[in-house]
C-alpha cells in the first residue's frame, strides 16, 4: 500500500492537517468527488432522464463493487441515502406485531435503540438486550438463553459501536441465529471500509452500510445487504415505490426480484456513482490490506495514550480503529483544545449518544479518534506527543 500515492489521490489532505474523525465523516478521494461534479454536469446540460439511461451500464457497476466489498452478490444489494434508510426499510419488512421480541445488546448504535424503542412504543413489540461478559464481549450463552425463553423475531447487533472501538463477535451471533431459524439483522456502519466484512461468514439476513465513514463515500449515500432468502421469501418494505414492484393488476403489483425492491425509484444518481468509486478504491487496494494497518495504527495510539496517563475508554479482546479516550479526571475540554490548535480533527461523543455503555463505565464522555490508511505512524507518534505534553 503506498501512503504517498493514497495521499496524493486525497486533495483533502494537501494543506497539512491530520485528518482522524474517519469514524465521523472521512475524506474523500479525488476519484469520488470528480465522478459526483462530471456526472452533475452532464445533468445540468442534458437532463437527468438522459443521462441516467446513456450510463446505466456504469450506474450498474455499484452493485458489483459493493457487492464484492462484502463478498456478497450483486442482487442482493440496493443502494441508500445512508445507513439509517438502510436500517429502517429491512426493519420496515418484517411484519411486528405486538408482543414480538427483539433481541439486541448494551452497545447498539443510539439510532437503532431509539428506533427499537419507537416500535415498542407503537407496536407493542418487546426490546431485550443480551448481556455482556466482565471482558466487555457479547455474552453468547446469555443469547441462546433468551432465544429459547422469547422466541425473538429478530435479532439486531451493531458490529463496531460508534462510541468505542469494541468489535462485536457478528459472526458467532449469526450461527447462533441460523441454528435457532432467527432473522438477523447487523449495522455495520462503522466496520464496512475499516476492515474485512464477509455477509457469509456473519450469515445475516441484512446488512447495512454508510458511504460517508471508512468507505471514503459522499454523504447522504449507504447501502443494503438482503439475503437470497429474505428475498425467496418475498420480504420488502412496508411502502414499496415503482423502483421495488410493477404494477401488474389494478390492485395487485409484482416485487423486483433483486434487493432493488428496497430502493426508490428517485436517487442521486451522482451519489450512487461516488459511492461505486469509493468503493471501487477500497477493492483495489484490499480490505485485508486496510485492515492490517488500521489495527497497528490504532494499536499504537492506544498503547501511547495509556503510557501517557490518558484513560482509554476501548474494553473488547478485539478493538477496531475507533480509539475512544478522556484525561485522567474525565476532562475532554483541554484535549480538544490541543487537538483544535494543531489541526488534528477528531470528534466528541457524551452521555446521551452511548446512554448504557457510559452508564456501565461511569463516564459523560470520550473524544474520538478514528485513523484510516491514509495516515501515517508518524502523524500517530505527532499525536501522541502533544497530548501528552497537555498533562504537563
Amino acid at each position: 500500500m503506498n501512503i504517498d500515492k493514497i495521499k496524493q489521490d486525497t486533495r483533502g489532505l494537501e494543506d497539512g492537517k491530520i485528518f482522524l474523525n474517519n469514524a465521523g465523516s472521512s475524506l474523500m478521494p479525488d476519484i469520488v468527488t470528480d465522478a459526483i461534479v462530471d456526472y452533475l454536469k452532464l445533468e445540468e446540460l442534458s437532463g437527468g432522464y438522459y443521462v441516467a439511461n446513456v450510463n446505466a451500464d456504469v450506474l450498474d457497476e455499484f452493485y458489483d463493487e459493493t457487492a464484492k466489498l462484502i463478498n456478497a452478490k450483486p442482487f442482493n444489494m440496493a443502494f441508500a441515502t445512508s445507513a439509517t434508510e438502510a436500517y429502517a426499510k429491512a426493519l420496515s419488512s418484517i411484519v411486528f406485531k405486538a408482543d414480538d421480541v427483539i433481541i439486541t445488546t448494551a452497545d447498539d448504535y443510539i439510532s437503532n435503540q431509539i428506533t427499537f424503542i419507537s416500535l415498542q412504543k407503537k407496536v407493542g413489540v418487546k426490546v431485550v438486550r443480551m448481556k455482556n461478559l466482565p471482558d466487555n464481549e457479547l455474552d453468547l450463552e446469555d443469547l441462546e438463553h433468551l432465544i429459547r425463553e422469547y422466541q425473538p423475531k429478530l435479532v439486531a447487533v451493531t458490529h463496531i459501536p460508534t462510541n468505542s472501538g469494541l468489535i462485536q463477535n457478528v459472526e458467532a451471533v449469526g450461527k447462533i441465529c441460523r441454528e435457532h431459524n432467527i432473522l438477523y439483522l447487523v449495522d455495520a456502519c462503522q466496520s464496512v471500509g475499516q476492515m474485512v466484512v464477509d455477509v457469509e461468514k456473519i450469515s445475516c439476513d441484512f446488512l447495512t452500510a454508510t458511504g460517508r465513514k471508512f468507505l471514503r463515500g459522499p454523504r447522504g449515500t449507504g447501502f443494503l445487504y438482503v439475503s437470497d432468502r429474505i428475498l425467496e421469501q418475498d420480504y420488502a418494505p412496508l411502502l414499496l415505490d415503482m423502483r421495488g414492484a410493477d404494477w401488474t393488476e389494478y390492485n395487485d403489483y409484482e416485487l423486483c426480484r433483486t434487493a432493488k425492491r428496497f430502493e426508490h425509484w428517485e436517487m442521486s444518481y451522482a451519489s450512487m456513482l461516488g459511492l461505486k468509486q469509493a468503493a471501487r478504491y477500497a477493492n483495489h487496494i484490499g480490505m485485508d490490506v486496510i485492515e492490517q494497518y488500521n489495527q497497528r495504527l490504532s494499536q499504537k495510539l492506544r498503547e501511547n495514550l495509556r503510557d501517557s496517563g490518558f484513560s482509554v475508554w476501548d474494553w473488547g479482546n478485539r478493538l477496531s480503529s475507533i480509539v475512544t479516550f478522556s484525561g485522567p479526571d474525565g476532562d475532554l475540554e483541554k484535549i480538544q483544545k490541543v487537538l483544535k490548535e494543531n489541526h488534528v480533527y477528531f470528534s466528541v461523543t457524551y452521555r446521551n449518544s452511548a446512554l448504557i455503555d457510559f452508564t456501565n463505565k461511569n463516564i459523560n464522555g470520550i473524544v474520538r479518534l478514528s485513523p484510516h490508511y491514509f495516515n501515517t505512524m508518524e502523524e500517530i507518534e505527532k499525536v501522541s506527543e502533544m497530548l501528552k505534553d497537555s498533562l504537563e
